[in-house]
């Protein structure tokens, strides 16, 4: 059987999502080979130093820090993959502004302990799903080596949205599922809405 998103992705993944990525934006990862690489490995790196970032703050939680620090190395470790990926293929790798994505979606983030921390969380929970989803939605498309890499991608980030969101129910002193909707719902806002800039977690293209 072939691969195809619905094949690749866990079904509670695809139900977390709100929304699926736009084939516009596929198209665009398509055209932009490089930019889509050279982002990817900033997302690594940046997913890395959240997860340090939760470390130091919450020294108090052993399941966090325990969950963290294995995320974190996961992280580092998918950043020196696609540096190698990127040296093979003769991109350069270079700093780029940031997209709207997750700044979209912090911007909401509670001020204030306890709710902060759900919050952040779920926020992480979302990322991470929403990266898996789209590895998923490019493999088909992908030569060997990268879809390979891919794949291995769909099942690690997969691993990482799961973590994310046990750690948000473990914690949280009430239920919530109207946390999740509120930022599910802020999510499909960026991806669904358009972009100026193609980022691997932006939205609609303005120009493919």
């Amino acid at each position: 059987m072939p691969d195809t998103c619905e094949t690749l992705l866990p079904a509670d993944l695809q139900a977390f999502l709100p929304c699926p990525t736009p084939d516009a934006w596929v198209a665009a990862a398509l055209a932009n080979p490089s930019l889509l690489l050279i982002d990817h490995a900033q997302c690594e790196k940046k997913a890395a130093s959240t997860a340090m970032s939760l470390m130091y703050r919450y020294v108090d939680r052993p399941l966090l820090l325990v969950k963290m620090s294995q995320l974190a190395r996961e992280e580092l470790l998918h950043f020196e993959q696609v540096v190698k990926l990127m040296e093979a293929r003769g991109v350069d790798y270079r700093h780029i502004g940031a997209s709207r994505y997750a700044e979209g979606l912090r911007r909401h983030v509670a001020r204030e302990d306890p709710e902060r921390l759900i919050d952040v969380l779920i926020v992480g929970a979302l990322i991470e799903a929403r990266s898996c989803e789209r590895f998923a939605r490019l493999i088909p498309h992908l030569d060997d080596e990268l879809a390979k890499f891919y794949r291995s991608l769909v099942k690690s980030e997969g691993r990482h949205y799961e973590d994310y969101l046990m750690l948000a129910r473990r914690f949280a002193v009430s239920p919530i599922e109207s946390r999740i909707a509120f930022f599910a719902e802020r999510e499909r806002e960026l991806i669904e809405s358009p972009d100026d800039m193609f980022r691997f977690h932006s939205g609609i293209p303005a120009v493919a």
